[in-house]
């Protein structure tokens, strides 16, 4: 499959791209900075582009079969690239006739509040992550009013460690004995699941341990 992945040299978005290519599909890694991603393969093109800039979201479409969002800022980035650059690839989407969508935002976006622990929900979140949280719910909001086909997958705290394939997902926000985290690996082993399965198609799967 022709998959563009966006913030390709981020975190989850690199796991993406390398978990992609070993499963055999062909990676379009979108980058503002494609040096950072310092990666080489047969079936890799490196598009450099600002997820911002609606024009190169577009060029950047022409011959994809599905996409994956991994967008993201630095706490307290003034930015909305979530939201903004989530517009621009529904548009380029749209444009280019690409129907299949999995994006990253986060747990604790709509009915998955209530699974962030006392700490997340009314100091973290409030003090240090309220741009980003409103930023997230925006996109979140643009996504279910689209035609695309779209999952939003939302993990706890990230983590940098090993792929496990063992981690829960889907879950209510009542769940007991969360450990309200995921590896970035875990993260793009569901992602990539998705491009071959329904069962979260226009729905928004929690992520954890």
């Amino acid at each position: 499959m022709n998959l563009l992945i966006f913030r390709a040299t981020g975190g989850t978005g690199r796991q993406l791209v390398e978990q992609a290519l070993d499963q055999g599909h062909t990676v379009t890694a979108f980058a503002r900075s494609p040096r950072k991603l310092d990666l080489q393969h047969a079936r890799l093109r490196v598009f450099p582009g600002d997820v911002l800039n609606a024009a190169s979201v577009q060029a950047a479409m022409a011959g994809q079969e599905a996409v994956l969002s991994a967008l993201g800022a630095p706490a307290g980035h003034k930015v909305p690239v979530r939201s903004e650059g989530t517009r621009h690839i529904l548009a380029g989407m749209q444009h280019a006739g690409v129907r299949r969508l999995v994006c990253l935002t986060t747990l604790g976006m709509g009915d998955s509040q209530a699974a962030l622990p006392f700490s997340y929900k009314y100091l973290i979140v409030p003090l240090f992550l309220r741009s980003a949280f409103a930023d997230s719910e925006l996109q979140e909001a643009l996504i279910r009013q689209s035609p695309v086909e779209w999952t939003i997958a939302r993990p706890g705290t990230l983590t940098n460690g090993p792929r496990t394939g063992t981690y829960r997902h889907g879950f209510p926000a009542t769940e007991k004995n969360l450990k309200i985290k995921i590896s970035r690996a875990d993260v793009a082993d569901f992602m990539l699941q998705q491009l071959h399965d329904a069962t979260y198609l226009r729905r928004a799967a929690s992520l954890s341990y």
